[in-house]
Formats: structure tokens, sequence, C-alpha cells
């Protein structure tokens, strides 16, 4: 079996009002289980970014290839997430 890491995803900006009231600094660990009190909408957008960095890959459009950052889909008041591959 491939090794797999755990991920964290912490919110580093929020503009307007967030319905599910995320605030900059909100954080959550994603190992097998998704993670209590995360909106359902926002981890329909993060999880095809986890996928990879859980499983050892990267994106070469990042500088870091332990990280990536994601926007959730209300774009009228956008939660924007940075997902770090947690190495430990």
């Amino acid at each position: 079996m491939a090794e797999s890491y755990k991920v964290s995803v912490k919110v580093i900006s929020q503009q307007g009002t967030c319905e599910a009231g995320h605030k900059v600094g909100d954080e959550w660990v994603v190992g097998e289980k998704t993670p209590e009190g995360l909106c359902l909408f926002a981890f329909g957008s993060l999880l095809p970014l986890m996928t990879p960095l859980m499983f050892g890959g990267s994106f070469p459009w990042e500088k870091d290839p332990d990280m990536t950052t994601v926007a959730c889909p209300d774009a009228e008041n956008p939660v924007v997430f940075e997902i770090r591959r947690l190495r430990t």
C-alpha cells in the first residue's frame, strides 16, 4: 500500500459572511474521516486537492511541494484555505 499522510486545512483568508462561520485561523487535520465542523461545500472543493497531497503528490505550480491553496465555491463570500501535507 502507498504511503499516506494527513493534511492540515487552515483558513488563511475570509471575506464577507461565511454561512458556516469559518474565520481566519480555523484549522482541521484530515486523515481518513471528514473533519467535524468543516463546511460540506468547502470540503467538496478541498477534496480533489487534498488527495494528491495525502498520497505523496504535489502541484507543479506551487513553490512548496507540501502545500496548495483553494477557495470555497461561494464567490460572494470567499473563504481561502491552505492545504498542507503533514510529515510526521
